[in-house]
Parts: structure tokens; C-alpha cells; sequence
């Protein structure tokens, strides 16, 4: 089953490729103009035609993030973490699932105060999602890549939370090119945060579908009617 591996870093290469084919497109048709300042992804993927490819690439991302968020949790949970930790930080993935959804299709030309709450979901929610899996990382059960995966999460965490208080202070004082360029050096810190997940996923051995029991009950209680017919009926 290390297939799965391939999934989060589907996402990352998705991700990386669409934005910046998105920042491409823009450059190309006038949308924005980088010799202003540098634009936001959000500008970029606010008009057409990029805006179409935009949504795209935001609601594919969500969908394989929530994917990963899911099969993560269980992973965990399997390994005998069964704690607060685990819960929360999938409460939290699916949370900034769906503020990645939101960026997407709600575009900053139509509506801003939506599209801001997706950006604060998916950027600040995500961002402490990490953070309680970078704790999980520590308290599961360890794997043999754990000596390298937990330092690189780490590491990434603490540039992401930086790179999040810098968008911020420079969007404050008015410096937009600033705040820009540390957004998209943001994302492509996340999408390498989701794709450190690859290490883990990959030593994942099965994959089990679970029935809910009751069904399997009544379906042994109808069985034998089934195989005998119809019961006959008593005479006096």
C-alpha cells in the first residue's frame, strides 16, 4: 500500500504547477502587472480565463488535502493514539479543507469578505493543523523515518508561522508586494508540509472496509429463511 505515498504528493505537485501556471496566465493577458508590484495569488486567479483554472486547482487541492486529513487521523488512531491530539487535529484539517475550497470560489473581485474567511481557514486553521501533527508526529507510534520527518515539519512549521506574521505586519504597513511575495512563499510551504506526509503514508500495510455490525447480525437472522423458504405453518 505504499501507493498512497503518491497521494499527498500529488497534491503538492498539483498545487505548485496550478498556481503558478494561474500566475502565468495572468502575466500574459495583462490581469496583473508585476512591474507595479507583486501580486497575490488571489489577484492572479480573480479574472478570466485563470479564474476557471483557479477554482480547479483550490477544489482539487481540498478534496486530496480531506483525503489525506482523514487517512492521517486513522493511521494515528490505528497506532494506538486515541488521545485529544488526534481529534482536534483533524477537526482542524477539515476545517482549512474547506477554507481552501472557499479561496477558490469566491474570488477576491466578487466577494471579499468571503473569500478572506477562506484565506483565514485554510492559512490560519491549516497553519495550527500542522502544528498539532508535527505533536503527533512525536506521540504515534514512530516510524523509521521519524528522525528526519519530525525535524523537516519542524522546520517548515516554524518558517510558515514567520512567514504568516510577516504577510501580515507588511499587508498592515501597506507594503502589498512584501506581503505578496511571503504569501506565495507560504503555500509553498505548505504544499511541502503536505507532501512530508509521503513518509508516513507509504508504510501504511491495508486497507479495511468496515460493515456495521448490525447489518451483518440481521443479515445471519435472515439466512436461514432464505436458504429453507418460508417457515410452514402449525395445524391443530
Amino acid at each position: 500500500m505504499w501507493l498512497w505515498a503518491l497521494l499527498p504528493i500529488s497534491l503538492s505537485v498539483l498545487g505548485t504547477v496550478g498556481i503558478w501556471t494561474v500566475f502565468g496566465m495572468a502575466i500574459s493577458n495583462g490581469s496583473v502587472n508585476i512591474t507595479e508590484r507583486f501580486p497575490f495569488i488571489s489577484q492572479c486567479g480573480t479574472y478570466a480565463p485563470q479564474s476557471c483554472l483557479f477554482s480547479q486547482v483550490c477544489n482539487t487541492c481540498s478534496v486530496l488535502a480531506l483525503w489525506i486529513v482523514v487517512i492521517r487521523f486513522q493511521q494515528v488512531r490505528d497506532y494506538g493514539c486515541h488521545g485529544k491530539a488526534n481529534i482536534v487535529s483533524i477537526v482542524l484539517g477539515f476545517i482549512s479543507s474547506v477554507g481552501i475550497s472557499i479561496i477558490g470560489n469566491f474570488q477576491q473581485s466578487v466577494l471579499i469578505n468571503a473569500h478572506l474567511f477562506g484565506a483565514f481557514l485554510a492559512f490560519f486553521v491549516g497553519l495550527a493543523y500542522f502544528w498539532s501533527q508535527l505533536w503527533l508526529t512525536y506521540r504515534a507510534e514512530p516510524s523509521q523515518d521519524r528522525h528526519w520527518v519530525g525535524p523537516a515539519r519542524a522546520i517548515f512549521c516554524t518558517a510558515c508561522t514567520s512567514l504568516v506574521i510577516a504577510m501580515a505586519v507588511l499587508a498592515k504597513k501597506n507594503n502589498l508586494s512584501g506581503a505578496a511575495v511571503s504569501e506565495w512563499a507560504l503555500v509553498m510551504g505548505f504544499f511541502a508540509l503536505f507532501a512530508l506526509f509521503a513518509a508516513e503514508l507509504r508504510h501504511i500495510e491495508s486497507h479495511t472496509l468496515v460493515v456495521q455490525r448490525q447489518a451483518i447480525a440481521k443479515l445471519h437472522d435472515l439466512a436461514p429463511v432464505e436458504r429453507n423458504g418460508p417457515m410452514p405453518h402449525a395445524f391443530s
